[in-house]
């Protein structure tokens, strides 16, 4: 039996710990929030209980699935048929469907046959691999054409990834069209589902059973190092001092790696410091009634700065009357001028872009307003990606890592963070314990 350190209590960290706790390992689960669950803890919003970044769950999350069997959650687990939108140049399309394809303006009979073969082909893709070595915009370009293109996707691309969004890998698309292509219920009505209560209800559930278990939770406790004998990884030193350990295992942003693990060799911190990661802003919002009958809507528009708009409460009806919860993400650089923005600013200039998408938008509307920001939201991933990861297992005997990165080519979702979270257990299981 070996005794483990976990960084960052995220859905990631609780579930390789829970692993590890199930093979008999002593583990001791490090947060320096004041709440557990990373990206996908909630907060107290003007009185409602909601996470602070979106979160969606797809006809394929088997990871998930079984996860909630296990815990006896599956009964929170509810699916709605969500409708999704396109708002462009200055209007609001239907889309997702045969015939809102077939009804859309802006392209022209050719264009839109290859873009609904293009989708067709990427559902039944099961293998990455060549995809990874490819640029998304030449392989996009190469099925829909240019024109199309332009039209569908290039907005979209340099609103989230700005001077990396013609450098990016084909497989990372791929799977995110192929996520929401496979979450249909048939071909005219999206599936998507949610957990009764949010994410907290997961969450929570998992914290109490690394408790039974016999694990510890260490809320408000940040990592200052990774301590080491010179050989392998020894411990780690908190505000109270150092803590020996067995093995460590960091589910935090591997940007903080190369600072908070000195004794790692400098050719691994510079392989690590070259993944590139980019933050977000995220508005939200509570208004009185719905912007519009979409859960999910792309924007592109010159007058408008963010790709979408998410009407969460279109997927989870939450109260009903009066709860309409839309977020507004900006995804940005912080080289961008907006990063130096107050949240006022930004949450203005969201509701600025209302009464445009939708004309009966009224400012009386507004509830309550939010805006959180995370420093390391979206890893970009540019082709060849899969040879850049870093290996979870590190140089450093007793020390290993993965964050959403590893996730690649697979979307951020709550799901993947499990499936990670049982991969880095295994591999810590089966190095961590002393020779």
């Amino acid at each position: 039996m070996s005794t483990f350190a976990i960084i960052g209590s995220g859905p990631m960290g609780l579930m390789t710990a829970l692993e590890l706790l199930k093979q008999g390992h002593q583990v001791d689960v490090y947060e320096r929030d004041d709440r557990i669950g990373g990206m996908s803890a909630d907060f107290d919003f003007d009185g409602l209980r909601i996470e602070r970044y979106y979160h969606f769950i797809c006809k394929t999350d088997y990871p998930l699935f079984k996860l909630l069997d296990e815990l006896k959650l599956s009964d929170r687990l509810h699916w709605t048929d969500t409708k999704m939108g396109y708002y462009y140049q200055g209007k609001l399309h239907k889309w997702g469907t045969p015939f809102a394809l077939l009804g859309f303006p802006h392209l022209g009979l050719i264009d839109k046959v290859r873009y609904a073969l293009h989708v067709m082909h990427t559902k039944g893709i099961k293998d990455w691999t060549a995809l990874d070595k490819e640029n998304a915009r030449d392989w996009i370009t190469r099925w829909i054409g240019p024109k199309a293109y332009k039209v569908m996707w290039e907005k979209a691309f340099a609103l989230k990834f700005f001077e990396f969004q013609n450098d990016l890998s084909a497989s990372w698309i791929g799977t995110r069209i192929k996520r929401v292509a496979l979450s249909r219920r048939n071909l005219f009505n999206e599936s998507m589902g949610y957990l009764e209560g949010g994410s907290a209800v997961l969450l929570e559930k998992m914290a109490a059973e690394v408790r039974r278990r016999g694990g510890r939770i260490l809320l408000a406790q940040p990592i200052d190092q990774v301590t080491s004998d010179g050989t392998r990884a020894t411990g780690v030193r908190t505000s109270a001092g150092d803590q020996p350990y067995d093995g460590v295992v960091s589910t935090a942003p591997i940007q903080y790696v190369p600072a908070m693990v000195p004794a790692l060799p400098e050719a691994f911190s510079r392989q690590v410091a070259a993944i590139e990661n980019i933050p977000v802003a995220c508005v939200i919002l509570k208004l009185s009634q719905p912007v519009s009958e979409n859960f999910w809507m792309n924007i592109s528009d010159e007058r408008i700065s963010i790709p979408g708009l998410i009407e969460y409460s279109n997927l989870n009806p939450g109260k009903g009357p009066g709860e309409h919860i839309v977020y507004a993400p900006y995804y940005m650089p912080k080289t961008h001028p907006k990063w130096q923005w107050s949240n006022q600013q930004l949450i203005d200039e969201v509701i600025s872009y209302l009464p445009m998408i939708n004309p009966a938008f009224k400012p009386e509307w507004i509830r309550a307003t939010h805006c959180h920001r995370y420093e390391y939201a979206q890893t970009i991933c540019p082709p060849g990606f899969q040879d850049m990861l870093p290996s979870m297992k590190t140089p450093l005997p007793g020390f290993f890592m993965a964050d959403t990165a590893y996730y690649y080519p697979e979307d951020r979702s709550i799901n993947e963070s499990i499936d990670v979270g049982a991969k880095l257990a295994a591999v810590a299981a089966s190095q961590g314990s002393r020779a």
